[in-house]
């Protein structure tokens, strides 16, 4: 069976060759490697097309003329050039460790109900974005081993984004084609693309580290901070319930996560102002801060 692994490209020349060669040492060598490049400016087209020269199974494309497109337009030009029933996220500053293909396809073979998987995840790059970030992470991966797999996950999206980078996903390429791609918000796409996708799909996920996400100041989640909607998750659930009549239970649900969504996720937002408030008078009156990452001049 063909996996089809779609990278969306954009100014990542110094990191698009280590996340290549993390697909060429894979176990399971029945891929075919789909690169998007999304206008980009550096030289990192010269050495994507190196790779194809020496790997059939390295494919590249761009948009019409060159231009600039999003994530989004990417994303969907890839899955439109995709040959393989199932279709691996790999972003271009990311890399797998080498059985990530083997693992995924063991889920497939044994689950033929599941249509999405997923996996933990290894930070590696800034220590400063990894400090902030590993806690995160680990609390995430403590509410994903409370569930049996396969499961649905529909209900479990309301709070957070519990996917937390494409570069652990794998999909099954009929439901990507169904699904509503039209974020209100291009920097959450992921995060909105699951919501719509788990209403009816099961989803497995891994609790081992096959991924390897790389932390740096240049991501397009970090260049892309003030486009943050804490709401979307909300206007998902109103989309997916347009294009399916509501249960009761539904209505209840939507009623109650967003309540919830506003009690819970915004005093949140209003302590870390309070934290970064605290910091700015501690530093106007020359006392020492404290000492974490996140305290740093």
């Amino acid at each position: 069976m063909t996996i089809s692994i779609i990278t969306a490209s954009y100014n990542y020349a110094n990191y698009i060759e280590e996340t290549i060669k993390s697909v060429l040492t894979q176990t399971y060598k029945d891929w075919e490697l789909i690169i998007v490049d999304d206008g980009s400016t550096d030289n990192s087209v010269d050495i994507i097309k190196q790779y194809c020269t020496q790997d059939n199974r390295i494919k590249f494309f761009t948009h019409e003329n060159n231009s600039n497109k999003g994530l989004q337009e990417t994303l969907l030009l890839g899955i439109s050039k995709a040959a393989g029933d199932w279709i691996a996220f790999l972003e271009s500053d990311d890399m797998w460790r080498e059985d990530y293909l083997e693992q995924k396809l063991n889920i497939i073979q044994k689950y033929t109900a599941v249509g999405l998987i997923f996996n933990d995840v290894e930070l590696f790059g800034d220590e400063k974005k990894v400090y902030i970030q590993t806690p995160i992470f680990a609390d995430n991966h403590k509410f994903l081993m409370k569930k049996t797999y396969p499961c649905n996950m529909f209900k479990d999206f309301n709070i957070s984004n519990r996917i937390l980078t494409f570069s652990t996903l794998m999909i099954k390429k009929e439901i990507l084609l169904k699904t509503n791609f039209n974020t209100p918000v291009d920097k959450l796409l992921d995060w909105w693309l699951y919501i719509h996708i788990a209403y009816d799909t099961d989803f497995y996920y891994i609790p081992e580290k096959l991924t390897l996400w790389r932390m740096h100041r240049d991501s397009y989640i970090s260049k892309n901070k003030k486009k943050t909607n804490f709401f979307l998750s909300i206007q998902a659930y109103l989309d997916v319930f347009r294009n399916h009549k509501p249960t009761f239970k539904d209505k209840c649900f939507l009623i109650f996560s967003s309540i919830h969504k506003i009690f819970n996720v915004v005093p949140k937002d209003l302590r870390l102002y309070k934290i970064l408030a605290a910091r700015k008078i501690k530093k106007l009156l020359g006392l020492p801060l404290k000492d974490s990452p996140l305290f740093y001049n």
